[in-house]
């Protein structure tokens, strides 16, 4: 394999660490960049210094993952693998400070900590602290410097729900080559779609790309069999065709909240806010009270209350997957923003699913409109035109939403087959060593 491009970058990564390094003394955002890795390898340290013996000398996963968009995707391989068994190390590292923040208090976990700068002196430290059986990065975040000394200490590495987009940077002249040694230090690669599969094979000679489909499928089936916490409501919106808005921004909402008023027949209409934050929660009471809506919030809901006369909304955070339940329409937000939020939840439910023209950073998105389950929202013109049709025609209501049930059925079954293989390295790992 022909890996000068790689070793071009190993040699100069530590020259881009010291550019890095004077970039964060005058721009904020790689400040704190670095600022929260400043004492990784310390505080990585005392963490494993007080682990229990048995967790010293057990298997060890380590799990990469960008942001917590990325890492639950990993979640439902994490806990197949837990179930069976306890004794399993848990290592998790994430880039960005969003996902850090949002799971360094992840149960089972060894150690949570952020990736350091990727460096071939920084890789060899962590490496060495870890001491990773298995690497399992998820989706994409490729750090060359870790992931070969990962290799090299004999880790195994996975790429998991794995996505080559045609117009994604990996296709460019330029970085073609490098990319094609970056994939194939992985030993193997589960892809999303045949597509991905195909263009792993085709452009970079992976021959160890298999697809396999996105572990987050099956997590969101799992959940869609958990309605406990919307139980209280159910028995309000039985019988009624409900609209729930889920992950609303500003600019949602006032696209939505014009076009539903429009309607003639009216579904009853949820609201679920993307922040739920003192602030936002006022904003958006006052924007109601403004246009005449009526509405009563989660957190002080009192009977009688009449979904027909008035908008419920969410300010408490954990309803929304259970939330999709009640719904006969969902209206996914952020897709007149930087992208949409979460698609498949709603589609589990074999519910319609309407979302905004910024969704193509998402595949789940853009296949589930070619799969026939969602409709991409441009304007709130379009958006009154497609609830009329939803909300007076059962009929295609039924059909739209079936076939986004189908879709997220046909991609379910990623977990057991890479915990298959995870296990199966487990077992001749831990059997060389009893």
């Amino acid at each position: 394999m022909n890996r000068s491009a790689l070793n071009v970058y190993v040699f100069f990564s530590p020259l881009l660490s010291g550019a890095t390094n004077l970039l964060g003394s005058v721009h904020k955002k790689t400040g704190t960049f670095l600022a929260v890795r400043k004492h990784l390898f310390e505080d990585l340290e005392k963490r494993l210094t007080s682990l229990p013996v048995q967790k010293k000398s057990a298997y060890r996963l380590w799990v990469h993952a960008a942001s917590v968009g990325e890492f639950e995707q990993a979640r439902p391989v994490i806990a197949a693998l837990q179930a069976k068994h306890a004794g399993l190390a848990l290592f998790v590292s994430f880039l960005s400070d969003s996902g850090y923040n949002a799971r360094k208090d992840f149960p089972g976990a060894a150690a949570v900590f952020y990736l350091p700068v990727d460096t071939p002196a920084n890789a060899r430290k962590l490496v060495s602290l870890i001491r990773p059986d298995l690497l399992m990065l998820m989706r994409y975040d490729f750090w060359p410097n870790h992931l070969i000394e990962a290799k090299k200490a004999g880790a195994r590495l996975l790429l998991v729900a794995a996505v080559l987009r045609q117009r994604s940077q990996y296709f460019r002249p330029i970085l073609k080559n490098f990319y094609r040694s970056v994939f194939n230090l992985f030993d193997r690669i589960y892809t999303v779609s045949e597509n991905d599969t195909r263009a792993f094979e085709n452009s970079f000679g992976c021959k160890q790309a298999e697809t396999v489909g996105d572990p987050r499928f099956d997590q969101v089936l799992q959940r869609s069999l958990q309605i406990d916490k919307v139980a209280h409501l159910k028995p309000l919106y039985k019988n009624r065709t409900v609209l729930i808005a889920g992950s609303v921004w500003d600019r949602d909402e006032a696209i939505l909240l014009s076009a539903w008023r429009k309607l003639k027949k009216k579904p009853v209409l949820i609201l679920v806010p993307h922040k739920v934050d003192h602030e936002n929660m006022e904003r958006l009471c006052h924007g109601l009270e403004e246009m005449s809506i009526a509405f009563e919030k989660v957190s002080a809901i009192e009977n009688p209350f009449d979904p027909e006369q008035q908008a419920l909304v969410i300010d408490q955070t954990g309803y929304l997957a259970e939330l999709y339940s009640l719904a006969s329409i969902a209206y996914v937000g952020g897709g007149f923003g930087v992208n949409v939020h979460n698609t498949i939840e709603p589609a589990a439910y074999g519910v319609p699913v309407l979302f905004g023209p910024r969704h193509h950073n998402s595949p789940e998105a853009v296949d589930l409109v070619a799969a026939g389950g969602a409709m991409v929202i441009t304007n709130e013109e379009s958006l009154f035109a497609t609830l009329k049709k939803l909300t007076e025609n059962a009929h295609y209501r039924m059909l739209t939403g079936s076939a986004g049930a189908a879709f997220v059925m046909k991609r379910a079954g990623a977990t057991e087959r890479i915990t298959a293989d995870i296990e199966n390295d487990y077992l001749s790992r831990t059997t060389l060593r009893t």
